[in-house]
């Protein structure tokens, strides 16, 4: 029996945990969420909206036997400890294990683990608190909000335009796109050109005419510009100047997203997938250790533990001139500040030491990761830019040459940005050049390019929609309903995404969009911090959105099912596509009067001969897709198998043959074919 039970989400977590912890703790898993709203009551929201919003939490499919287990645990335990993850959707996984166990007040302990190593899960240990009430309440109305929103809307879009589903993040995230494309379909392109004069090693662009900036709309004004320029090309102003570039802050969760898709080309699921594999543990051989602190943070700061050690690694590895300064956010701090930004958890790992225990994929991102946590705190890199002003004829031309004098932070991260030279001529004041040639090359303005998954992600940062963490599952949403299809890597709607978009403008407008998902984003940090009633927040909305739902089931109209161009066989009436519940089907456009479907003709793979009657064994499948073989006498011949059937029959008792498990096996005795 142990006394001190420890409770995490994750279950390989658990075995890291538990190698720290030592004989006295048990460590044991809940495997993330172990409850969810009902879908029972007033359109099976599992909410009792007349009674203060109050919810009715049920166990998750699947749950029930890991909550009798726990139960089991926390009998046999003396102290409880819930460890689930340190943020709002942690907060109420602690809650929610303590509510559904029975744990009382004085039987629990909250701990937090930012970080999966030795010394912090201890130091964890020693300094518990309770559960934040005001953070589990956030959740709670985060979630009653997307359930609420979330089932009314699909059901509306369903029920009028086949739609699959709507969201409150989801939605916006959507329209931006949509928003977008018609920004693209509505741009005009202009002409404009463009004048360059080569010289043997550089080039100069003409910009300026006199002291104005010059603007070439087509050949004519090119041709102008080419008969009144000379040979000649005078030096009319070298200006030299050092100029320092600066490293970028340590990543927040969504920084990582967004460089992790531009640099190595993982989409934001898979880079959150990774980054909990990396914080949850990584076996290094000699010990089981979490490689970096946790990864769903909107903070940049860097721990007073962290920072001298990794100042003292660039000093002992690089030289004292590459040490740099800690960077000082403007933004505003919420409450995940707490988590500090994403970095490793100890300088000394780096990723050539730990390469050989991790895959091609978890090496990249954490090479990313530390690269980026070193080059924060480094030098500014130093660069020598000179800009040489040409003149001709009143013409103004300009070229600009950049030298590297100091690599800085560049040390460590010149993978993931690009700083080449370019050296010009030393030329002096007043020179005169001659040009090799002159160019001149026609262009068209382009129009806003779509959003690939980086840029949407920044975007919805930027304006404050949604969670961090919740971004990759946005993506993911608006790509499994149809709404979205990825051409060149960048998000362009659907038919289906466009109509959407539109119809919930129609009813929906003041309510989704950007500025009333970003007021409710902040209203919803205001219930974290204690400073506004999770109530209040549910019924000013409830208020606003139940009317406009009603109204539209009431007014919108229902979209005719798509036509096939055939007629229906037993009544004339036209047939039409209908979406059901696994997947499209034709049927007559005359129901519930007429109930015909009609029967999609499969073609028939024959797997070999019946063996109880003279018909052929085929490969089936029933209404959910499940591959199944039958006889293609039925009903007359009742025949069926799970498993693929094959030729001949069992030498021990002469029932047929089937293939299983890359083996040969009867199909009624345990006789395998060797």
């Amino acid at each position: 029996m142990s006394k001190n039970l420890v409770i995490v989400e994750s279950p390989s977590k658990s075995k890291t945990i538990e190698k720290y912890l030592g004989k006295d703790y048990k460590v044991v898993s809940s495997k993330g969420h172990i409850r969810d709203l009902a879908t029972t009551g007033q359109y099976g929201l599992g909410v009792d909206i007349e009674n203060g919003f109050k919810p009715n939490y049920v166990p998750i499919k699947g749950k029930s036997s890991v909550i009798r287990e726990l139960k089991k645990d926390v009998k046999d335990s003396d102290m409880v400890y819930l460890a689930s993850d340190p943020d709002r959707e942690g907060e109420a996984i602690a809650w929610h294990l303590k509510d559904a166990l029975g744990i009382k007040d004085d039987q629990y302990k909250r701990i937090l683990f930012h970080e999966i190593t030795h010394d912090k899960v201890l130091d964890a240990i020693k300094h518990p608190t309770v559960i934040d009430n005001n953070l589990v309440k956030s959740q709670e109305t985060r979630r009653i909000l997307d359930r609420i929103i979330g089932f009314r809307l699909s059901k509306l879009l369903q029920s009028k335009i086949g739609a699959k589903s709507a969201g409150r993040v989801q939605s916006v995230a959507l329209k931006l796109i949509v928003d977008r494309e018609r920004e693209i379909e509505a741009f005009n392109p202009e002409e404009y050109w463009t004048i360059t004069a080569l010289f043997p090693d550089y080039e100069a662009v003409l910009f300026k005419y006199k002291k104005d900036d010059i603007e070439l709309k087509c050949e004519d004004d090119v041709n102008v510009v080419l008969d009144r320029l000379g040979d000649v090309y005078t030096v009319e102003s070298i200006e030299k100047k050092e100029k320092a570039k600066k490293s970028k802050f340590p990543f927040i969760t969504s920084t990582l997203q967004q460089e992790a898709s531009t640099k190595l080309g993982f989409p934001a699921r898979k880079t959150m997938s990774i980054a909990q594999k990396l914080y949850e543990g990584i076996d290094l051989g000699s010990e089981m250790v979490g490689l970096i602190t946790y990864m769903r943070t909107d903070s940049t700061r860097l721990s007073d533990e962290f920072v001298p050690s990794a100042r003292k690694y660039i000093e002992e590895t690089f030289g004292k001139e590459y040490v740099g300064y800690v960077k000082k956010s403007k933004k505003k701090e919420n409450v995940q500040d707490a988590h500090e930004a994403i970095r490793p958890t100890s300088v000394l790992r780096t990723p050539e030491k730990v390469k050989q225990y991790l895959t091609a994929d978890e090496f990249k991102l954490y090479s990313l990761i530390y690269k980026r946590t070193l080059a924060s705190l480094m030098a500014d890199a130093k660069v020598n830019q000179t800009t040489i002003i040409f003149d001709n004829h009143d013409y103004k031309f300009k070229t600009t040459g950049q030298i590297l004098l100091f690599e800085g932070y560049l040390k460590v991260y010149r993978d993931y940005e690009s700083s080449e030279d370019k050296i010009l001529p030393e030329l002096g004041d007043k020179q005169e050049c001659v040009a090799t040639d002159v160019n001149s090359e026609q262009h068209f303005t382009r129009p806003p390019s779509r959003y690939s998954e980086a840029k949407l992600i920044k975007e919805l940062e930027e304006l404050g929609i949604g969670r961090p963490s919740t971004y990759a599952k946005i993506i993911d949403t608006i790509k499994e309903r149809g709404y979205v299809e990825l051409e060149d890597k960048k998000f362009k709607p659907t038919e289906m995404g466009v109509e959407t978009t539109d119809k919930l403008q129609e009813y929906f407008s003041d309510l989704i969009n950007v500025e009333y998902t970003r007021d409710m984003e902040e209203d919803l940090d205001k219930v974290a911090e204690g400073e506004e009633e999770s109530g209040e927040v549910l019924s000013n909305f409830y208020q606003l959105f139940e009317p406009r739902v009603k109204n539209a089931f009431s007014d919108m109209e229902k979209k005719a099912p798509e036509e096939t161009g055939e007629v229906c066989p037993e009544c004339g009436s036209p047939l039409v596509i209908r979406k059901g519940r696994y997947g499209e089907f034709v049927a007559c456009s005359n129901y519930p009067t007429c109930k015909y479907i009609k029967k999609e003709k499969q073609e028939e793979v024959v797997v070999m001969d019946c063996p109880l009657c003279d018909g052929k064994v085929i490969e089936k499948k029933t209404r959910k897709g499940k591959v199944f073989y039958g006889c293609n006498h039925y009903p007359k011949c009742k025949f069926a198998s799970w498993d693929k059937p094959v030729a001949g029959s069992c030498p021990e008792c002469g029932s047929y043959l089937v293939e299983k498990n890359g083996k040969v096996k009867c199909s009624s005795c345990s006789y395998v074919e060797s």
